[in-house]
């Protein structure tokens, strides 16, 4: 490859463990995966299946497949672990995602309600049998709304369980947890989780791509991101190389 003509920020390299891109499969064709890791596979660190597709999808096992050949982790989405607790069935579950060849868990409660020493035993477990577990904080419902530093208390101690990342909730929308109705991104909020918790072991959900440029801004090139939508990856990659007029001036 030539040399590039222009002189970027330097980037972390995958595996990565700052400047994650957690990407939002919601029923992509294996033509789809192809085409996406043509393009930016570089740039994707993650793949959540959301919706709980991958109960209801007829590709599970080779698209499982088709991003192991691209070296890309796969995770189903937590709603999934949320229907397994609700019906007592956590065993089954991680008995499946064991047959499925996957190594990463993620653990919400984003819906149902589910007692935080719960939530942390189960978190601490799934971590002893060798599960990357990622962990999720935060309500879909905007009407449940959570003081800053109970956020901060929540991820910690989830941290401390055992959890390889802690996500905080915004939604495949970015449209709750972490962000208003409208969007807007709870800053008040944000500055507590920054100032309470090693930004590098959080993933904040921002599919919204005024989301994605506040938060390059607030923490750099190498912030965690997640829920994005496949169609952008590769801009929210040039966003974080400060390729495009919203990131250019800060040298992200």
């Amino acid at each position: 490859m030539a040399e590039l003509p222009l002189e970027l920020p330097v980037r972390s390299v995958k595996p990565r463990e700052r400047g994650i891109t957690h990407l939002m499969d919601r029923g992509l064709s294996l033509v789809e995966v192809d085409g996406l890791m043509e393009v930016a596979g570089a740039s994707v660190d993650i793949v959540k299946l959301g919706f709980g597709t991958a109960l209801a999808t007829q590709n599970l096992e080779p698209k499982l497949a088709r991003y192991r050949e691209h070296a890309v982790p796969v995770v189903l989405g937590g709603t999934i672990t949320e229907l397994a607790v609700q019906q007592d069935r956590v065993d089954r579950l991680v008995a499946w995602i064991r047959e499925l060849g996957l190594v990463h868990i993620e653990v919400s409660d984003g819906t149902i309600d589910f007692d935080p020493a719960d939530k942390q035993r189960l978190i601490a477990k799934l971590a002893d049998q060798g599960f990357t577990v990622l962990s999720e904080v935060g309500s879909k419902d905007n009407d449940k709304i959570m003081a800053p530093y109970r956020w901060v208390e929540l991820i910690t101690a989830e941290l401390e369980a055992g959890a390889w990342k802690v996500i905080c909730e915004g939604r495949e929308t970015g449209t709750a947890g972490i962000a208003r109705p409208d969007g807007e991104l709870r800053q008040g909020l944000i500055d507590e989780i920054a100032h309470g918790v090693d930004q590098a072991q959080v993933i904040f959900e921002a599919p919204q791509k005024d989301q994605q440029v506040h938060l390059i801004k607030r923490f750099g090139a190498d912030v965690n991101l997640g829920n994005i939508p496949p169609a952008d990856v590769l801009p929210l990659e040039t966003m974080r190389l400060g390729l495009r007029s919203d990131t250019m001036e800060t040298g992200a």
